[in-house]
């Protein structure tokens, strides 16, 4: 390239020579007007910007059919593409202790109709590669302009004609089960859940799915609902993409013309509970090495109100906008107690609230709920910066400017307007009015809206940093909740020894009547394989687990992905290690080799006295209703949390805590084998990864190959 401009610029100067030389007798002209010499330009100084224009936005086609449909068109036909958006006109219901109903309707209305099985539905929207989703208030099409018809028959079907199969509502339900097992273990789900609660009390945001609400929920409840709040009257149809006007009236007229249903619900909402003083509220998380943190309060605010923007601004300068905002400068770069602090606003018809929440160490988890209120309070009392002010603003306005690009925007601007009835140029003056936000604008929100000393505090993490939260409440009361946001009964004090415990359950899991007879049943076991199928409800295929026992104290364990061995772990009694496919061989330390000899054997519990495992009984707690006696170990790598129930003696559940990781184990189905009961249920939830496993077969005293465990 450089040899080519070259060249030219060669070329271009031999020319010139030439006809310089071939044009020497005509005279130079003479200039005689006089040229202002031009100011250097300051490039230090920033030019002013020039004021914000009104953008011009095609307005959407509106028009409502004779059923009560309100739909909203914007054509782009760019592209040979239509999209379609059903959205119901009903307020959030109040479901009690059947919350969670309108989340399975919403899992649940793909799952078939009277003329077609949940399989024909996905071959035939596959066949024409369209795309339907559905939620608890809408459905979503998207197809090719050309197979619309039939998209059509399919989509309208949907929405008449879903049917609810038992199996797939036991289908969902049992996916939505391992879902709340998943939660008790996530940390920000918890605090997610328990936000909700302090926030909106008594309101439908406030509304968490429990074990309980769940286990009550039946088909029929699905139905109901589906049919109370699916109902052309006051819904919403919004269509965008390469279609007309002519052709969209039809083609609603067509296809949902003979819809028919009830009045939209409707229901009377607060705008939350506003506190009176700070509150604090605890979920425990034993063994946790950091807590999540989130500090909220309600808000009095509906979409559209004149002080959405400058009190959108406010947040995204105190932590909403990226690395630049003060909690991220504040909390991470400054003081290093956490990878991110963020705060978000959330503004909707039903309920507003702020939010600021971050994961931070044991040790600074109360000077980072002082730095977060300090935060609160320095937004109300001092004026923001001149450069926050600027960068938050042209941010925003840049969002926006790239928001237009994206063909549904103006259809979805279109139904904002309508739904929360805003001017009609609300979103043509947007920069108009983001531009005016200034200063005293945002100190002004900061104080109508803002609270340092009203806010829920949620903290969740291990108990060890309680009575640092203390000095945080209002009244020095700090209350606890469980995962959902419950309140929880205090643990009750255990009526046996730890001894006594273990002695019980061992009789209990051997079916033995003394001790004698455990140690001559055990006796007997020479080795044991046990074969194991996990599936995750969410995903098709299953893992086969395989694990592996020798007596006295040799283990292994294999697992494998038709055929393949993805992972292994094997222990002979004085070494071991583990064997990865993606990371490799790894040889045990001498402190895993420890800590694993402290719970060897088939019935680890049988010799913790005598293998230096510490335990103790931390008490005993209700869960769902039944009562279990918690035994609290460590083996050097972590705490592990047991549940005993308190009849039986039976092991039902295990939380264990390795290095910030949670693994819940939860065992049901006991079956006797060999004079020892087994659990062939169980169910395994670590982090956000579930699984279900089923015991396929159980061999004592075969042969077990000594390389197994090398």
């Amino acid at each position: 390239m450089k040899k080519i401009f070259l060249f030219s610029l060669i070329l271009g100067s031999s020319f010139t020579g030439f006809s310089q030389k071939t044009k020497t007798t005509k005279a130079p002209v003479k200039t005689t007007k006089e040229v202002t010499p031009v100011a250097p330009i300051d490039r230090s100084t920033r030019p002013k910007a020039g004021p914000a224009p009104t953008i011009n936005i095609k307005d959407s086609e509106v028009f409502t059919t004779s059923n009560g449909i309100t739909v909203i068109l914007s054509e782009n036909h760019k592209l040979p593409k239509v999209s379609i958006n059903l959205v119901m006109g009903s307020d959030p219901m109040l479901e009690g202790p059947k919350t969670g109903i309108s989340s399975l309707a919403g899992d649940l209305i793909m799952s078939g109709t009277t003329n077609r099985s949940k399989d024909q539905l996905d071959k035939e929207i596959d066949y024409i590669g369209a795309s339907i989703n559905a939620g608890s208030e809408s459905i979503y099409l998207s197809c090719l302009t050309k197979h619309l018809p039939k998209a059509m028959d399919l989509y309208s079907d949907i929405v008449f004609n879903a049917n609810f199969p038992q199996s797939e509502f036991e289908r969902i339900v049992k996916q939505n089960e391992s879902n709340l097992l998943s939660a008790k273990s996530n940390p920000d789900q918890i605090a997610d859940n328990v936000e909700k609660r302090a926030n909106f009390k008594g309101h439908p945001y406030g509304e968490v799915m429990t074990e309980a609400t769940l286990a009550a929920i039946t088909r029929d409840d699905i139905e109901s609902y589906y049919k109370r709040i699916f109902t052309p009257t006051g819904s919403y149809m919004v269509i965008v993409g390469d279609i007309t006007k002519d052709e969209a009236i039809k083609l609603v007229n067509t296809y949902f013309g003979s819809w028919k249903g009830g009045t939209n619900y409707e229901m009377q909402l607060g705008a939350g509970n506003f506190n009176q003083g700070n509150r604090v509220i605890f979920v425990k998380k034993p063994g946790a090495v950091q807590s999540t943190i989130s500090v909220s309060f309600p808000v009095k605010m509906k979409p559209g109100d004149q002080n959405q923007i400058p009190l959108t601004v406010l947040n995204n300068i105190v932590g909403g906008g990226g690395f630049g905002t003060r909690l991220m400068q504040n909390l991470r770069e400054d003081k290093a107690y956490t990878y991110g602090c963020y705060s978000s606003l959330n503004v909707t018809d039903n309920g507003s609230w702020f939010s600021a929440s971050g994961n931070f160490r044991n040790e600074v988890s109360d000077s980072a709920i002082t730095q977060i209120l300090y935060e609160l309070d320095r937004i109300i009392t001092d004026t923001v910066t001149a450069k926050e002010l600027d960068l938050t603003k042209t941010s925003m306005a840049g969002g926006f400017a790239r928001s237009l690009e994206n063909p549904s925007t103006v259809a979805r601007f279109a139904l904002n307007i309508i739904q929360n009835k805003l001017p009609k140029d609300y979103y043509q003056t947007y920069l108009k009015r983001l531009e005016a936000v200034d200063k005293a604008a945002i100190q002004k929100m900061a104080q109508m809206y803002f609270t340092a000393t009203n806010c829920n505090i949620v903290v969740v993490g291990n108990e060890e940093i309680i009575d640092k939260l203390k000095k945080f409440d209002s009244d020095g009361k700090i209350e606890f909740l469980d995962a959902f946001g419950q309140e929880i009964v205090d643990v009750k004090k255990s009526d046996i020894t730890k001894e006594q415990l273990v002695e019980k359950y061992v009789l209990a899991v051997t079916k033995s009547a003394n001790m004698k007879e455990v140690k001559k049943k055990l006796s007997k076991v020479k080795s044991m394989k046990q074969q194991l199928e996990l599936k995750n409800p969410a995903f098709p295929g299953a893992l086969d687990m395989t694990t592996y026992y020798a007596a006295p104290n040799k283990e292994a364990m294999k697992m494998e992905m038709q055929g393949m061995v993805i992972q292994k772990t094997f222990f002979n009694g004085t070494k071991g290690g583990s064997m990865n496919m993606q990371t490799g061989k790894k040889e045990m330390t001498a402190e895993e080799i420890a800590s694993k000899n402290k719970s060897i054997g088939l019935i680890p519990e049988l010799n913790y006295a005598a293998s230096g495992m510490t335990y103790e009984i931390t008490g005993i707690e209700t869960v769902k209703g039944k009562d279990y006696y918690v035994l609290k170990t460590n083996d050097g790598s972590g705490d592990k949390f047991d549940y005993f129930d308190t009849k039986t003696f039976m092991k039902t559940q295990s939380i264990q805590t390795e290095e910030g990781q949670e693994t819940l184990m939860m065992f049901d189905d006991f079956k006797e084998v060999n004079g020892i009961l087994f659990p062939h249920k169980m169910a395994l939830s670590v982090g956000e990864m579930i699984l279900d496993g089923t015991t396929k077969a159980i061999e004592m005293n075969g042969k077990i190959e000594s390389s197994t465990f090398e």
